[in-house]
């Protein structure tokens, strides 16, 4: 079961907002995923994900196959039944965490075989196998295998990637069709190149899939590069498809690439930076570890709703993180996450009520720090 409806348009810019169906409900459009590598959203237990808002949580196939490994699922109905989480799920490939993680990697037309990043055991991973790892998680959208590259990548190497992508992306999808399970994503490829993204963009149309997702971005390349062929990409892509930007970003990438066509995004931001003492707020962001917090009796945001801000002050907040209290991320996650789903949902109402470039310039007035 799977549906994406447009129900409003931005009449100035390309945001849109929609809902997406799956087999285990609704999602309102654009999205921000929460990262939960392993089955988890760190620090965070299913009912504050839903407190927060969440409508789909991200795992992946790569940390999962190889912990806690395929046998420990074949005992439970899924990642949803064994995390406890009634929401829909995406799962990405893997790819990505191969390049980024593998203690060796060799890449052929097979797969890729890899060294765990845990005990350096020798593993295999290839388009079919991706994909039926995922079928067995049960995910409600499943990625297609593709092979990452550097942002530095030449011209070559980008070439031979992105057409290895798509003969992978064929692969995956045939492995995909002998259950029809769920929905399908193919992964645009094609480095910093324009013309590339474009052969990369018509190619897995021509094989089509259910949605589409920009790859290969947000890997250390210039922001304004990466909204560049971000824009370019998803210029390309059919708007009747859900439109994935993969592993991106801050607010303001947010709000840029929804203005460029974008419905879905991920990132570990928000999580990771919570655990640094990074706070978001709808002025721009704090680092909570700053001195001048010691007797701040005011909450993060006070426009903020999250059970943090209610609840707690920013001294407060400043002294667990001092000392190291394991509160303190649980606390500065729940913030983090909760301004992310929020400002989603702000940007939901204001493409709605066709009030998305008041809405976006009302976001740069407020900020007083970029990030």
């Amino acid at each position: 079961m799977f549906n994406f409806k447009i129900v409003a348009e931005s009449k100035t810019t390309k945001a849109r907002s929609g809902i997406l169906t799956t087999a285990h409900g609704q999602i309102k459009t654009p999205v921000f995923m929460p990262v939960g590598t392993l089955g988890t959203v760190k620090s965070l237990t299913p009912e504050e994900l839903v407190e927060c808002g969440a409508q789909i949580v991200l795992g992946n196939t790569y940390h999962l196959y190889l912990r806690p490994g395929c046998e420990v699922f074949h005992h439970f109905s899924g990642l949803h039944d064994f995390m406890n989480w009634d929401r829909p799920i995406l799962t990405d490939s893997g790819g990505f965490q191969v390049y980024s993680l593998a203690k060796l990697r060799k890449i052929n037309e097979d797969g890729v075989a890899f060294q765990s990043h845990i005990d350096g055991s020798s593993h295999m991973l290839t388009p079919e196998r991706s994909i039926e790892i995922q079928l067995l998680l049960d995910s409600d959208i499943i990625m297609c295998l593709d092979e990452c590259i550097a942002h530095t990548a030449g011209r070559k190497a980008s070439k031979n990637a992105l057409e290895r992508t798509t003969r992978w992306a064929e692969r995956c999808k045939k492995t995909w069709e002998k259950e029809g399970k769920n929905a399908l994503f193919g992964i645009v490829q094609g480095g910093m190149y324009k013309d590339f993204r474009e052969v990369s963009s018509q190619a897995l149309i021509d094989i089509g899939f259910n949605g589409y997702a920009v790859g290969g971005l947000s890997v250390g390349e210039p922001k304004s590069i990466m909204i560049d062929i971000a824009g370019f990409t998803l210029s390309r892509l059919p708007d009747s498809n859900p439109k994935y930007v993969m592993g991106t970003g801050t607010p303001s990438d947010l709000l840029e690439l929804v203005s460029l066509g974008a419905d879905m995004f991920d990132c570990v931001l928000p999580t990771r930076n919570a655990r640094n003492g990074q706070m978001f707020s709808r002025d721009g962001t704090i680092n909570i570890s700053n001195s001048r917090f010691k007797y701040d009796t005011q909450p993060v945001d006070a426009d903020c709703q999250c059970y943090t801000c209610k609840n707690f002050s920013r001294a407060y907040l400043r002294h667990l993180y001092m000392a190291k209290e394991l509160l303190a991320y649980r606390l500065n996650t729940i913030h983090n996450i909760f301004y992310y789903l929020n400002l989603m949902t702000r940007i939901q109402d204001a493409i709605c009520n066709g009030e998305f470039n008041e809405f976006k310039k009302d976001f740069y007035r407020k900020r007083k720090m970029g990030v």
